[in-house]
């Protein structure tokens, strides 16, 4: 049970790294670039990117690093549940508010450009 949970932790940790590189990516490469652009030509990253990184696998790393940290003994256990416990925050604020306001955002029609910025 050991390696099962060092491999998840491993798991985790290489697709935080992902995900944090790529957000910075997009924040200072992609957002730019589009910025002037109206909002149907946007691309959806959402769909294209983060949902397979970050929405399922993220999420499933984080409810199994949860059980593994739970479990476990010695000097990384509380490392492993801090980690743990800022990702179940995190995900949370994901699902009750990112997601739902970012897919708000991509319905919307006739928004203002204020109106987008604002959101």
């Amino acid at each position: 049970m050991k390696r099962v949970d060092e491999v998840l932790l491993w798991l985790f940790v290489i697709n935080l790294g992902i995900a944090f590189g790529a957000g910075i990516y997009e924040a200072r490469i992609v957002i730019p670039g589009f910025a002037d652009a109206p909002p149907d030509t946007w691309p959806n990253t959402g769909l294209l990117f983060w949902v397979y990184v970050t929405t399922g696998p993220l999420t499933l790393l984080t409810l199994a690093n949860t059980h593994a940290a739970l479990r476990s003994r010695g000097p990384q256990r509380k490392w492993h549940l801090a980690a743990v416990g800022l990702l179940i925050v995190e995900r949370l604020a994901t699902f009750s508010y990112f997601i739902p306001t970012m897919a708000g955002l991509m319905g919307a029609e006739g928004l203002s450009q204020g109106e987008i910025a604002a959101a």
